[in-house]
């Protein structure tokens, strides 16, 4: 069979790379077209674009580069007609994957299936009238979605999170140690606080210089930056400047492994971080601080924003974000979880009951198997 996916940002490059790998299990014939990232390509087919020329955050981002959306969206309505694919797979990127799921269903008239559904139970909630039309099924990661779509009388099926399969494979692979990963990175042999300032230039701008300026009061652990995939190390360079602070790239599960503490800018990146252990502060850079704080309680649908809160439906680590991601909150609440150890404790116990949430890994597989069945037996709702 045919298949035609778009993921539009590094995570979904993963998460879609681990899929297609499970569908040529479950599919030998299988035919691969993308919008994505290496790992796609990876696993073969034909990439029509790569998402760093699609991961556009913010209304301003969006409408700087508009001809270059305007024209992201074409290609990618050429290459579905070219293409003709069985079935179009989506991961997350609502703002584009939902006018492709149109497309393909008015136009091409196929199957249009989720892996991994966008956070409309956080914000743009109206984003379900489009997937009720255009969607017919959707394969969700978190357990609370299926709650949450039920209320919209909108079926869902929880295939598991893939992040726990990526966790899990790093933990029972992994044969390093402290001292061999420093060594390898030429880092100090001090303890480490991890710096995960996110996968986009615009989130790395507005995060990363407050995580620096924190570090410099704790001359007793070396801070090290996890790079993000297709970000270059001239980028970190321009913003580190003078600092001592280290950068390693493709390393991002070691580097958690080994510190003491991470701050972690909020995002996929902090579940990362609770199912590997390390305790956590996390942070989340908004415009206009204070009035987008009190704005947060009129438009966003939930209490949290980062994934570990919201899996546990209570504060696990503590969030920092608007005006309360500051250089001085940094501070003080990294010199709790380095301190306090009764706190690191409870952190790292309330981890093990997300785990248990989220249940055993084998999230692609489930998924890669449903959508396998589903194109054979025909039962696709396809518009007549």
């Amino acid at each position: 069979m045919k298949y035609f996916l778009i993921a539009g940002e590094a995570s979904g490059d993963l998460h879609a790379s681990h899929l297609m790998h499970e569908l040529k299990k479950q599919d030998q014939q299988a035919e691969f077209c993308f919008l994505g990232g290496d790992l796609m390509l990876a696993e073969g087919g034909e990439m029509i674009k790569h998402y760093r020329q699609m991961a556009f955050m913010g209304f301003v981002a969006v409408l700087k580069n508009l001809s270059v959306v305007l024209s992201n969206i074409k290609e990618c309505k050429q290459a579905l007609v070219k293409f003709q694919p069985d079935v179009l797979i989506l991961i997350d990127y609502p703002s584009f994957n939902l006018r492709m799921a149109e497309f393909a269903k008015k136009k091409l008239n196929i199957p249009v299936y989720y892996y991994i559904s966008p956070k409309i139970w956080a914000w743009k909630e109206y984003r379900i009238k489009k997937i009720k039309l255009y969607v017919d099924k959707m394969f969700t990661i978190f357990p609370f979605e299926t709650e949450f779509y039920a209320k919209h009388s909108y079926p869902v099926e929880y295939v598991g999170n893939p992040t726990v399969d990526a966790v899990e494979e790093f933990k029972k692979s992994y044969r390093g140690n402290f001292q061999m990963f420093s060594q390898f990175n030429n880092l100090l042999q001090k303890p480490v606080i991890a710096l995960l300032a996110g996968s986009r230039r615009q989130e790395i701008k507005s995060c990363l210089p407050r995580m620096i300026e924190a570090s410099m009061q704790f001359s007793d652990y070396q801070f090290v930056i996890a790079g993000a995939p297709g970000i270059e190390k001239e980028f970190y360079f321009s913003i580190l400047k003078n600092s001592s602070v280290a950068v390693v790239f493709g390393q991002t599960y070691e580097l958690l492994l080994h510190s003491e503490a991470a701050i972690v800018n909020s995002g996929t990146a902090t579940l990362e971080t609770a199912l590997i252990g390390t305790p956590q502060v996390v942070v989340y850079h908004v415009t206009f601080g204070k009035l987008a704080y009190w704005l947060k309680k009129l438009f966003i649908k939930v209490k949290y924003i980062s994934l570990v809160n919201l899996m546990a439906g209570k504060e696990v680590v503590k969030e920092l974000y608007a005006h309360l991601f500051t250089v001085e909150n940094l501070k003080k609440e990294l010199n709790a979880i380095l301190t306090d150890e009764r706190y690191r404790e409870k952190m790292k116990n309330d981890y093990k009951k997300v785990a248990e949430i989220l249940g055993e890994a084998g999230a692609a597989n489930r998924a890669a198997k449903k959508i396998f069945v589903l194109l054979q037996s025909g039962k696709s709702r396809i518009i007549p």
